[in-house]
This record gives C-alpha cells, sequence and structure tokens, in this order.
C-alpha cells in the first residue's frame, strides 16, 4: 500500500482506531499503527486498503469534535497529548461542493420556498416560492411558473406545502391563506384560495406544517405563537380584525374573490418580543417550539396550549429546526452563529454546542433529509452554508454563494430548505437557487 511516504529511519508512529457510524464502510476497529506525518489523503489510503475494495473513496476524520486538518504530529503536539495515545479517529465520506444546478428570476425579493412533499406517482416535485409582491409561485423544476397564488395584501413571509394538494401561506397582511392545488400534468396546475386565517395582529413571520395530525404553528411578530387546523372547516369562526389596506410600495396581485375567514385554535402567549421560529417536536406532536427575539425558546404543551418550558439565550434567535435524530433544535441567532439546544426539560444548560461561521444574521436553517448530522443555513452575509453538527468546532463544511449575472456578491439569503431536490434558497437577488445535494 502507498501512503505519504515518509524519511523512514525517522518516521514516528501513533496508534489509530478507525470508527465510523456508516456500516457500508465500516473497517475493523482493532487499534492499527500508522506513520504520525500522515494528513487526510494518506489516512484515506490506510480506510481504503483495510475496506479492500476496489473503487477508493476520499474520507474526512473527525477527531474529539473537530475535523482534523492536520498531520496527526500536529494534532497530538497542539493539543497535549502522549505519543503512546490511541487516537480514535471517526471517518465519514468527504463531501464535495454542491454544483449550482438552476435559479429561477422574480420581480421581487424571496421571502420563502418549499419544495413539494410526497404526491402522486405520476407528479415530480415541484418548488413553492413566496415573493415580497405578495404573489406565492409553484415552479417546474425546469423554471416554468405552474400557477400564481395571488390574494395578500402585503409582502409574503412564509410559504408551506400541507400535503400534495394543498399549501398555506403567511404575510405582512397579520393573515394567512390556505390554497387548493390541483395538478393535472407537469406543464398544468392551478390554484385556488379557500380559507383566509385571521388572529395576529402583526406580520405572521414564519409557519410549521405537521401533515398527521393536520396543525399549523404560526410565528408573529405581535409575540404570540397561533396553533390553526389545516382543515377550515375544522377551525373556529374569525374573530373581529381590523386588517392593514394594501400596501401600495411594491407592485401587487389584484387580490381575487373574497374567501372565508377563520379563527385559530389557540393563541400561545408569553413571548416580549416578535417570535420569529416556530416547529413541532418530531417525536411528539402534542409539544411545539418556539424562537424569539427576546432571547428566549420556549416549548409548549399544545393540548393544554400552555408554556412548560423557557430557557434564554445570550441573543435574539431568529430561526428554528428540529434536528429528528439527535433530539435537539437548531437555532440560528442575529449574533452569526447557531446554538444546537437540547429542548428536554431536564437539560442541564441552554447551548450543547455552537457553530460558527456566518458574518452575518442566521436567518433560516433546513437539516439534510438524508443525512442526520447535516443540515443547512441561511444568513444575511449572502451565504447559504452546510455544516456537520458532529465537528462542532470545525465551521462550516462547505458555503454556497449566489449565483447570476450583476450581483454585488453580498445580497442576503432568507430563505433555505434542503430537499429531494437539492438545496433550495431564496433572497434578495430576487432568485430562487438550486443546487445539488453534496455528494461523497
Amino acid at each position: 500500500m502507498e501512503v505519504d511516504q515518509p524519511e523512514q529511519h525517522l518516521q514516528s508512529q501513533v496508534q489509530v482506531k478507525f470508527v465510523t457510524r456508516d456500516p457500508e464502510i465500516s473497517v475493523s476497529t482493532a487499534p492499527i499503527l500508522v506513520p504520525s506525518n500522515l494528513k487526510r489523503f494518506g489516512l484515506s489510503q490506510v480506510v481504503n486498503h483495510l475496506r479492500n475494495c476496489e473503487k477508493s473513496i476520499p474520507f474526512d476524520f473527525l477527531v474529539d469534535g473537530a475535523y482534523l486538518r492536520s498531520t496527526l504530529d500536529t494534532y497530538i503536539s497542539k493539543n497535549g497529548l502522549s505519543s503512546e495515545s490511541t487516537l480514535t479517529l471517526e471517518y465519514v465520506r468527504a463531501a464535495i461542493p454542491p454544483k449550482f444546478l438552476t435559479s429561477f428570476q422574480h420581480d421581487d425579493w424571496v421571502s420563502s420556498v418549499a419544495t413539494s412533499i410526497s404526491t402522486k406517482s405520476n407528479r415530480e416535485h415541484v418548488i413553492l416560492s413566496g415573493s415580497f409582491d405578495g404573489i406565492a409561485r409553484v415552479w417546474s423544476q425546469g423554471g416554468q411558473v405552474l400557477c400564481e397564488a395571488a390574494g395578500h395584501q402585503s409582502a409574503i413571509k412564509s410559504v408551506k406545502w400541507i400535503d400534495g394538494d394543498s399549501l398555506v401561506t403567511s404575510s405582512m397582511d397579520r393573515t394567512m391563506r390556505i390554497w387548493r392545488y390541483t395538478s393535472e400534468s407537469a406543464v398544468d396546475a392551478s390554484v385556488k384560495a379557500i380559507a383566509e386565517y385571521v388572529g395576529h395582529k402583526s406580520t405572521v413571520e414564519s409557519l410549521a406544517v405537521n401533515i398527521a395530525v393536520k396543525r399549523i404553528l404560526s410565528a408573529s411578530a405581535d409575540g404570540n405563537v397561533g396553533v390553526w387546523s389545516s382543515l377550515p372547516k375544522e377551525s373556529p369562526a374569525a374573530p373581529v380584525m381590523d386588517l392593514p389596506t394594501r400596501i401600495k410600495k411594491r407592485k401587487l396581485a389584484q387580490t381575487g374573490p373574497i374567501v372565508p375567514q377563520y379563527g385559530a385554535l389557540g393563541m400561545l402567549q408569553g413571548h416580549t418580543a416578535p417570535v420569529s421560529g416556530v416547529a413541532f417536536a418530531p417525536q411528539d406532536s402534542t409539544v411545539a417550539y418556539s424562537v424569539s427575539w427576546d432571547h428566549t425558546i420556549k416549548t409548549w404543551d399544545l393540548t393544554t396550549m400552555s408554556v412548560v418550558d423557557t430557557k434564554t439565550t445570550q441573543h435574539p434567535i431568529l430561526s428554528l429546526c428540529a434536528l429528528k435524530s439527535l433530539n435537539l433544535l437548531a437555532c440560528g441567532s442575529s449574533a452569526r452563529h447557531i446554538i444546537l439546544h437540547d429542548p428536554r426539560v431536564t437539560a442541564a444548560g441552554v447551548s450543547a454546542a455552537t457553530l460558527k461561521g456566518h458574518s452575518n444574521a442566521v436567518v433560516a436553517l433546513s437539516a439534510n433529509p438524508t443525512n442526520e448530522w447535516e443540515m443547512a443555513s441561511a444568513g444575511h452575509d449572502g451565504t447559504v452554508k452546510i455544516w456537520d453538527v458532529r465537528a462542532s468546532s470545525s465551521g462550516s463544511v462547505l458555503t454556497i454563494n449566489r449565483e447570476g449575472m450583476d450581483l454585488a456578491g453580498n445580497e442576503k439569503v432568507f430563505d433555505v430548505e434542503w430537499s429531494s431536490v437539492g438545496i433550495v434558497s431564496g433572497g434578495e437577488d430576487k432568485r430562487v437557487q438550486i443546487n445539488a445535494t453534496p455528494r461523497e
């Protein structure tokens, strides 16, 4: 086996143990001696030799919560370890940069994106976008606008699919709308507003949907979390609200026909500043989480509509994502970092780990649907960053920049979703951008 070639008579060795969580690439965990001047490439050669496979795979190596970016010698020296120590190296498939696939041009800023969920077998996944022009659009993966949902009185802030045949939007006009989506072919689709939900007194910033229990959560700048049914017929009557008239600062579409209004199942009160993000607990649909500009992370019991736990952070929290398999919450902050939070009431502290790498506010987060350790973040620094939470002290693994003509390079990214289509993002450049999921 050929590896990095040392001076044979001078080269020291160190004992290492290779471990992995991927059974397809596992090797014996028995400690072995390797040259101490090996870096990632040489260690990859060793693991591939132990695998005894024709096709070599490039690997990255984690040690004590960080990627190994030096020789073993340097790592041992910097960390004050003995040369007699046995290093446990966790190896993972090395990811290549996510390839730019395409982008869809809008007339105004893109505030939110969502990829359609599993639908009829003859439908391909489509992309839903919400824009500051007040219109939600459904796009084919080829960039064709299949239909437009116009009706909000102001900019759209969040869009989500409820199921394959319906979607929900929220707006600066303080309302939410439920839309029926119909698609007969890859080029033939329509959308119709079937309900308007009212109850918030300010912008509805963010949404979360639980398909199984047919519930929607809303995060509002009024400091409240709304709990709604995704089925209008199961919703209570709408409260009397003074809703804003059309805002004319931007060109907005005609509102269309009047749709029936409904109210919330409940309003969760407790935050003292705008609520920026909401999420259902992945393992328990009766539990919800919210984050706010008031620096807090709250846990809610949706059965009693009451708060059961509040954790206070040092900075305003602007985004939220539940990491299902890890039982952690990722929380993006105004201070440019991401907190990995253990939501258990019995957890000793607020932060289980902190991810640093953005140079401006972190406003959106999305987990990799096929890798429990990875997630993407969108920042006002104009980038989408990809993280491996196993290596919290290493910074982001990869960075996605905005692509296209006539860009300054610092256009804010407002939203990101990691789906089967790829990493979909939207922002101040008035584009939905799709990058391929990084592959080893």
